[in-house]
């Protein structure tokens, strides 16, 4: 019957280490692949590419806003002009009315003379007789 041998410290250790040594020459050999070089260039040249459009967009999204600030800066003088405008309007439709109002107050007020002075006139002739 065969027992169950465990491997000692020693043993283990020696595996590990061979097995990372294993590792090491296979990631080396890997590293110095040709066609990795290769794609490893290629993904560079991908990324700067891609920074390079990305640049460009941001560039373009900052002119987008300097561009939209300036109409929003066009606009809203615009829009003050106009307020500016019928204010001045508004005003001077008042002054107009009010004009207008103190020409027929004095208007009245002459048609009102003219009147009261002809019931004086009126009154004189009624009692003079003549």
């Amino acid at each position: 019957m065969t027992f169950f041998r465990s491997p000692d410290v020693l043993e283990r250790r020696n595996s590990a280490d061979a097995v990372k040594k294993a590792m090491l020459v296979k990631f080396r050999a890997a590293a110095q692949d040709p066609a990795l070089e290769q794609l490893r260039f290629s993904r560079i040249a991908i990324n700067e590419a891609r920074a390079g459009r990305m640049a460009t967009r941001e560039a373009e999204k900052q002119m987008r806003e300097a561009e939209l600030t300036a109409q929003t800066a066009r606009d809203a003088e615009l829009d003050a002009q106009a307020q500016r405008e019928a204010e001045q309007a508004e005003a001077l439709a008042v002054t107009q009315k009010a004009e207008a109002a103190t020409a027929l107050a004095a208007e009245q007020k002459a048609e009102r003379d003219v009147r009261y002075a002809a019931r004086k006139a009126a009154k004189k002739v009624r009692r003079r007789g003549y």
